[in-house]
């Protein structure tokens, strides 16, 4: 408590008047993380910041319009992602409100999150509460801070670590740490909320990571870091869990009404309720026809994201997963309406049905994939061809998600490099609009000959460099941390 004397009062009173003032700010914690409903809502304010990141989302947008996939109607400043237009200070992105959809989004919210979870790894500990609750609440924390780690440097390349709290506003000024050294924090960070005793699905709280999501997370990371034998350590500990397993039909994973039944594989995603206030996302609105135009998509939607024809061409005809897009919708009339009037922007406009819902009138249903079970089969075939070749283990991994798409098993006989290619055109036809792709292509080093070519009429041109492999540091975050440095190629 501190006191403050008010001069002025007591010159008018001739005796010492004194107010006693609790002070409440960002860094006062004194009086918080005391018991298990302190820890309990800390641990929820840790995942606030996460929903900020998938709202716009930004965790999905900024990499899908970026890719071979995807692309947005040039409105709000969405095609500076797709042209690579944007400047350190996504000038672009701010000035139309849509900062939300920007990289800027996934650093402030990256940060916003790890300061949260450091809290409650610093003060969760002396929580007079159940242990065992308090343990996992810790490790869920871990896992979060190991999250935010990942989905920054994926995205900017060498970050700041920040394992502490900020007791001041001295200690929030951190510089940047090489990648290797940020994938060593993560990997930290997962292994101590896989030793917390987090629950196993089904048993799981929906939105919460199980035990398995650690994992799925650490093979994850360990696949970008090209640390190929713990990706498949990782993922097979997933696959073996026996927790888990692919729907039956790849279309139900995405249904409004499957959503609960889609957790058998859909281990960790971004859940969103159908009420208000509540969170949500635009998935819904940008993928569906203009003008609401088809009821199966969504009540109101706005034809503001495509798949690129060329993409769609790339199927197999008995490919299920090209029944996640289309080239005509029926609208309120029951009339089908052709390709060439999708949308004005093109003639060759191909509909994304990964995130219809016709039936909400407040929020949006559909769920947004973060990882799903069918990524660590095909982490583990990868991870297998690039330590051994393509061995027959290999085969097994890409050909169990192969079989649920309706296709044929891989043509044997591939050499590694043609079976590792094999792998990554699987990640590709599996995982289209779920923020993943341009990551592969970043990853691999692809980016730079595979996006020139992934052009149409309405992006004839995409004139994507070397620098574009990770976005800047946004200069707001320059500016306010002396510490911090632009990535040497935004210079």
């Amino acid at each position: 408590m501190k006191k403050i004397i008010i001069p002025i009062l007591a010159a008018l009173c001739l005796t010492g008047c004194e107010l006693d003032e609790t002070i409440y700010s960002s860094i006062y914690t004194e009086a918080f993380y005391k018991t298990a409903a302190d820890a309990e809502k800390g641990l929820i304010a840790a995942y606030d910041p996460f929903a900020d990141m998938y709202s716009g989302p930004a965790g999905t947008l900024i990499a899908d319009f970026s890719d071979d996939q995807t692309y947005p109607r040039g409105v709000v400043g969405r095609n500076t992602l797709t042209l690579f237009t944007y400047d350190v200070n996504y000038t672009t992105q701010k000035s139309n409100s849509r900062t939300n959809e920007s990289p800027q989004q996934i650093w402030a919210s990256g940060y916003d999150g790890i300061e949260k979870a450091n809290w409650i790894i610093a003060k969760v500990p002396d929580a007079v509460m159940d242990e065992t609750r308090k343990k996992q609440i810790i490790g869920e924390a871990y896992f979060l801070r190991a999250f935010y780690h990942w989905m920054l440097t994926k995205n900017f390349g060498d970050v700041p670590i920040k394992t502490t709290p900020s007791y001041s506003e001295a200690d929030a000024v951190v510089g940047k740490s090489p990648k290797a050294e940020v994938y060593k924090q993560i990997y930290a960070d997962l292994d101590q909320a896989f030793a917390a005793g987090l629950p196993s699905y089904p048993a799981v709280d929906k939105g919460r990571p199980a035990k398995e999501v650690v994992n799925a997370l650490y093979a994850k990371a360990a696949l970008y870091n090209e640390e190929w034998a713990k990706a498949l350590e990782k993922a097979q500990a997933v696959i073996t869990s026996g927790k888990y397993s692919l729907m039956p039909d790849v279309r139900n994973v995405y249904k409004y009404d499957q959503e609960d039944a889609a957790r058998i594989e859909n281990m960790w995603a971004y859940e969103v309720d159908p009420i208000s206030p509540g969170r949500s996302h635009q998935l819904v609105g940008l993928c569906g026809p203009a003008a609401s135009g088809g009821p199966e998509y969504g009540r109101t939607t706005f034809g503001s994201m495509f798949a690129y024809m060329s993409f769609y061409k790339s199927f197999s005809t008995q490919d299920k997963r090209r029944q996640l897009l289309d080239t005509t919708y029926v609208d309120k009339t029951g009339k089908t309406v052709p390709q060439r009037s999708i949308t004005p922007i093109t003639t060759e406009g191909v509909l994304i049905k990964k995130y219809q819902d016709p039936v909400s009138t407040q929020g949006l249903i559909p769920n947004i994939p973060i990882f799903r079970l069918a990524d660590m089969y095909l982490i583990a075939a990868e991870a297998e061809a690039r330590l051994n070749g393509a061995t027959p283990a290999a085969y097994g991994y890409i050909n169990t998600v192969r079989k649920r798409a309706g296709l044929a098993d891989l043509a044997t006989g591939l050499s590694k490099d043609a079976f590792i290619e094999a792998v990554l055109q699987e990640r590709a036809w599996e995982f289209f609009a779920e923020g993943d792709r341009w990551y592969d292509l970043t990853r691999t080093g692809k980016f730079l000959t595979v996006i020139p070519k992934a052009v149409n009429p309405v992006y004839p041109v995409r004139n994507v460099t070397a620098k574009n492999k990770y976005f800047p540091i946004p200069q707001d975050e320059l500016n306010a941390n002396p510490k911090l440095e632009q990535n040497p190629d935004w210079k």
